[in-house]
């Protein structure tokens, strides 16, 4: 039976891929992301220096127990819940925090988005004394319209792409075929005691 052609690998490879990357897309559940922003306003006894640092902070401890354990009464989800789906993000040149919130549930997105927001704020203000920052609410999160999470259509290439790569590493260190070279040289055996003698 003649083999396949090497190349049948790399096709082989881009078409599983592609495959497996599509059905991946189509059978995982969308995820939305609902963002909501706050932002840190310096009283009069401090500047904006001082309000971009603290603004700094506080979008490292939006995530932390004491600002999730308040947030989870409003947002009516576990704190393990707001831990796994909630990030933060600040800015360098702006005393703005922003909450994202991910679900499978465009309304529970943002519900713990703005949940969240409000925690921090609360928790922010009350050192306001100390810290001479308010934290106010900048954009409220609404509920997304369209899913963060990447569809079949585009799942599909990229399961494509690492197919073919594997496929393509695969011919490189596949054992390669030899030719014939010809009937192989004999060796010659051990000459026996007669013959010794005979030359002798």
């Amino acid at each position: 039976m003649k083999a396949l052609p090497a190349w049948c690998l790399l096709v082989a490879g881009v078409v599983l891929g592609g495959v497996a990357g599509g059905t991946y897309g189509a059978v995982r559940p969308s995820t939305y992301t609902a963002t909501s922003y706050v932002v840190a306003v310096p009283a009069k006894q401090s500047d904006t220096q001082a309000a971009l640092g603290f603004a700094q902070a506080y979008g490292r401890v939006a995530t932390q127990l004491a600002v999730l354990g308040d947030a989870q009464v409003w947002a009516g989800v576990p704190v393990a819940t707001l831990r796994d789906s909630v990030r933060t993000a600040t800015s360098p040149n702006a005393p703005m925090v922003s909450v994202s919130a991910t679900s499978t549930r465009r309304d529970l997105a943002a519900d713990m988005s703005n949940a969240v927001s409000r925690a921090l704020t609360r928790h922010a203000n009350h050192a306001e004394d100390s810290t001479h920052v308010t934290l106010h609410q900048f954009a409220r999160a609404t509920r997304p319209m369209e899913a963060s999470s990447a569809s079949a259509t585009v799942t599909g290439p990229v399961g494509a792409s690492v197919g073919g790569l594997l496929g393509g590493l695969l011919l490189l260190v596949r054992p390669r075929r030899t030719t014939d070279a010809g009937p192989a040289a004999s060796v010659p055996g051990p000459a026996t005691a007669a013959d010794a003698q005979r030359k002798l």
